[in-house]
């Protein structure tokens, strides 16, 4: 994925000179990006300030960090599930847990 050349602070800060009142075609003259990039900034970072985004990046990693542990965890589950019905050390009942 590219890496965007403004970081979302810089984002957030153009976004509130929009909201003073720049008109969003010269705020894209000046940053140098379209007019409509900043319309999508404008709904993908509405009302939110720059200590709001670094706690969803932070809660995102975090999100994404369990996503793999559970990940792993279940695949070693499997495999011993897998080993124990292999080796025949489950239980004698024949009845699941």
């Amino acid at each position: 994925m590219r890496k965007s050349r403004f970081t979302d602070t810089h984002i957030v800060s153009i976004l509130k000179e929009l909201d003073a009142g720049t008109p969003a075609a010269e705020l894209a003259r000046k940053h140098g990006v379209h007019a409509n990039t900043i319309g999508a900034w404008r709904s993908k970072y509405a009302g939110l300030e720059a200590s709001d985004l670094v706690r969803l990046k932070q809660l995102e990693e975090d999100g994404n960090r369990k996503d793999r542990v559970i990940a792993k965890l279940t695949l070693e589950v499997e495999a011993l599930r897998e080993l124990i019905e292999k080796n025949g050390w489950g239980s004698r009942s024949g009845k699941p847990r």
